[in-house]
């Protein structure tokens, strides 16, 4: 196995435990804004294949240990393949940000509302928009946090190290 390979796998394993803990902990009733930080930060660092790979794994994790309903596969997929397919060809953390809120706030909440009838069994009290307000703030606030914590990140030294490396 290669060392960009292992070091992607490094990260991977990294972010996901990073996303179980913090997710949880930094949670806004019905909003998941750390999910959405790490979402961005994941698409920027590893791609759009890794970054739902990361997105998927956390939220299953989740659900088993901590009893979340499938929202959090939902909103985390789309956001996470959106956000770095968004980096990836638009170049730029903005796009990573635009694809997190897209597939986030609007994809990932209006599907939602299919699958929490099919879990739930019931339609009684949910409409087709439920979601998409609370999904809407949590990709909002974390991608924004995330954008910024990628502004700050970019002057760091291993950063700055790591662009010289790849212009080579």
């Amino acid at each position: 196995m290669n060392n960009r390979r292992t070091k992607r796998l490094t990260i991977l394993a990294m972010m996901i435990a990073l996303d179980v803990v913090l997710s949880p902990l930094f949670r806004i009733e019905g909003m998941a804004p750390m999910s959405s930080v790490l979402n961005v930060t994941a698409a920027v660092l590893m791609g759009p294949i890794y970054a739902t790979v990361m997105a998927l794994v956390t939220a299953v994790l989740r659900m088993m240990l901590l009893g979340i309903p499938p929202l959090a596969l939902t909103g985390a997929f789309f956001g996470a393949l959106l956000a770095g397919l968004g980096y990836r060809y638009g170049g730029h953390i903005g796009w990573a940000i635009a694809g997190e809120i897209l597939g986030t706030g609007l994809i990932g909440s209006l599907l939602s509302y299919p699958v929490m009838i099919w879990f739930t069994g019931s339609a009684s009290g949910l409409f087709w928009f439920v979601y998409t307000p609370r999904f809407f703030g949590g990709a909002i606030s974390g991608s924004l946090i995330a954008g910024l914590f990628w502004l700050k990140l970019k002057e760091t030294t291993i950063f700055i190290g790591n662009k010289k490396e790849e212009q080579r």
